[in-house]
């Protein structure tokens, strides 16, 4: 259910992937550790109109912003939910410390 798991039959790029972030994984506290892996296709479906949460990512982080007045329509302002944010956080006029107030819902792949 949303969750990415990797096993034999799990295609080599997307091993690659996984393995290209690993040097991050020993770094991450052990909480976000626990949290369940999901891959871009399965974030864009979080966009609050293919399936009812509005999910963003930020820094391989996938933050529940669906209790958000700001995100309701599953877009603030001309930011889509459903997408990893990390690129345009320099253009926003808030800082990271925004995501702080939501919960963290797994890793993005």
């Amino acid at each position: 259910m949303g969750v990415f798991a990797i096993n034999a039959e799990t295609p080599f790029f997307l091993c690659a992937r996984l393995r290209k972030k690993m040097h991050l994984w020993d770094a991450m506290p052990l909480s976000l550790k626990e949290l369940p892996v999901y891959t871009r296709s399965q974030l864009a479906l979080r966009n609050g109109q293919d399936k009812p949460q509005v999910w963003v990512a930020f820094r391989g982080i996938i933050y529940d912003v669906s209790g958000s007045t700001l995100w309701r329509t599953g877009q603030h302002y001309e930011h889509w939910a459903g997408q990893d944010l990390t690129g345009e956080m320099e253009d926003a006029p808030h800082g990271e410390w925004v995501f702080d107030g939501f919960e963290k819902v797994g890793q993005l792949l």
